[in-house]
């Protein structure tokens, strides 16, 4: 098979990718057998007039002599053999003798990648998570979003898989570790996209994203293991520095000495309960803001030009950064969802806060993201759970300016950078639900977040002509960009630095900053713990 990488292909071009191929290597279609995209990307910067490019590493296989065609084009650095896939090797023992089974509380990206790599092993976790299966907890999210009850355990929040579920469903990643590929493949085979696994900039979708999680705990439960909602962790018992039981609902005691801990980012209560019981950690930076919205066609004709609406072209995205000079703070756009709506995404009572979330179509017509401010331990000194509380202070603000039934305090850009408020005409109409409320967040949020973000909505401006214009909407608040803290743990074995048996991982536990990291942490974390019992080979 030979690879062709750097393919631009013009939009305008509709030849098929067999044609595009044989063009490229001076051959025939006919001697062409194959073509599959190993990567595909938009390149629509502007070159001078020429159009929006696609950008292909294609594998293809010929109907003639490849070693032929490689010797003849040796010195294009755009052909080669595709490189034959050499992973790790993991052997899973046959005589596998665990005294307990190993427990996974939480069932987000992390946890149910854990408990899917120990269910693969024979390892028959038990996976307590605290929140509804996913159509019980989609139920639960519709009922708050149109003004009903808040479910305190059943939300954006928590249930199964995680915060991640509503959201844009990004699967964008830094590494190039064989884990990711594992992960995506994974995703592909519970039933996302196969598109997932040559994209530049992945992702699945609130909508698809329900489907797949389902697919994935039936496939753990198949395997051996057990999945139980409404089961919340309220106690990890210890004895002699080392995990010997968990209690569920104050009620049920389960015997362990192995504990996968991926409880997400917005559970303070067991933060706190792992505090108070000495589990070493500590605050860590992290970022809050408001959200921004504008029509979906803005944005495809600020990135796109003439080319905007173009059926082959997704709906546009856009990552912005700027760097306070004069407070050496950095302002930056998260969770970037073209074709979204802004969501309620509080957990608990009298608590306001927001997040970005799409689905696979991406055809809100709204584009929407978060604008935040970085802050660090510095801003709220005191102990690990500092930052928590800092965080909870922003949000009971949010909730009483929004009219305390959690109704989002909005405000226009033009109000923002000029010091007025109150104005209720907006570039567009809000997507966030139950509803709004003119508010002032130069109340809500610290001067040292909002003096940075003024600047930063400038200096975006001028990157993209109009995105601060006077009737702009902003959405707040936005503080669960990350955790605010970190469980530390051992880098080679991925325990607690200081209990045995319990292994902190994803984004809760500070580790991770999205769906594939959190994945990805929680297989190494896993297979650290299989190595460490003796249950696996790594060859």
């Amino acid at each position: 098979m030979i690879r062709l990488t750097d393919i631009k292909v013009s939009i305008s071009d509709v030849s098929s990718l067999k044609e595009i191929a044989a063009k490229f290597l001076k051959l025939s279609a006919n001697d062409v057998r194959s073509v599959e995209i190993a990567k595909k990307a938009v390149d629509a910067r502007k070159y001078k007039g020429s159009p929006i490019m696609f950008i292909y590493t294609l594998d293809i296989t010929l109907n003639i002599d490849e070693k032929k065609i490689k010797e003849k084009f040796k010195r294009d650095k755009h052909i080669s053999l595709a490189p034959k896939i050499s992973d790790k090797k993991i052997f899973f023992k046959s005589d596998i003798n665990l005294k307990y089974r190993p427990i996974v509380i939480g069932f987000g990206p992390a946890g149910m990648f854990a408990a899917l790599t120990l269910a693969r092993a024979g390892l028959c976790p038990i996976i307590l998570e605290r929140g509804k299966d996913v159509d019980s907890r989609t139920n639960d999210v519709q009922t708050f979003w149109a003004g009903g009850e808040l479910n305190e355990n059943a939300n954006v929040q928590f249930g199964e898989g995680g915060a991640g579920t509503f959201s844009d469903g990004k699967l964008t990643s830094r590494s190039n570790s064989p884990v990711m590929r594992d992960i995506t493949e994974d995703f592909v085979s519970f039933g996302a996209p196969k598109e997932i696994c040559y994209l530049q900039k992945p992702h699945i979708g609130t909508d698809i994203l329900a489907k797949v999680v389902k697919n994935l705990r039936r496939e753990i439960i198949k395997l051996g293991g057990s999945v139980r909602f409404c089961s919340q962790v309220t106690d990890i018992e210890l004895k002699n520095g080392t995990v010997s039981s968990v209690i569920v609902n104050d009620e049920e005691r389960i015997e362990t000495d192995t504990v996968f801990l991926g409880v997400g980012h917005s559970a303070r209560d067991t933060y706190k309960m792992l505090f108070d019981k000495g589990v070493k950690m500590e605050s860590k930076p992290f970022a809050i803001g408001v959200r921004i919205e504008h029509p979906q066609e803005f944005i495809d004709s600020a990135q796109y030009g003439k080319d905007a609406g173009n059926p082959k072209l997704p709906a546009a995205d856009y990552a912005l950064t700027y760097k306070d000079t004069v407070t050496n703070r950095g302002v930056y756009s998260f969770c970037m969802c073209p074709g979204g709506f802004v969501v309620a995404a509080t957990h608990g009572k009298n608590l306001q806060v927001t997040n970005g979330m799409s689905n696979f179509k991406r055809d809100s017509g709204i584009a929407n993201s978060a604008i935040l401010t970085t802050v660090s331990p510095d801003d709220y000194k005191g102990d690990a759970l500092s930052g928590v509380r800092f965080q909870e202070e922003i949000e009971n603000l949010a909730f009483a300016a929004g009219g305390k039934n959690y109704f989002a305090p909005v405000m226009t850009v033009g109000d923002f950078l000029t010091g007025k408020s109150g104005s209720k005409i907006f570039f567009t109409t809000p997507t966030y639900k139950p509803g709004v409320k003119a508010a002032d967040f130069r109340k809500i949020l610290p001067n040292f977040v909002t003096e940075p973000l003024k600047r930063g909505l400038i200096a975006f401006d001028k990157k993209i002509n109009g995105f601060a214009k006077n009737d702009v909407l902003l959405t707040g608040v936005e503080t669960r960009s990350s955790a605010p803290l970190r469980i530390i743990r051992n880098k080679e074995t991925y325990e607690s630095e200081n209990i045995r048996g319990l292994y902190p991982i994803g984004e809760g536990a500070g580790y991770a900053g999205g769906i594939m990291s959190s994945a990805a942490d929680g297989i190494k974390a896993a297979l650290a713990f299989m190595k460490k019992s003796d249950t696996i080979d790594i060859q």
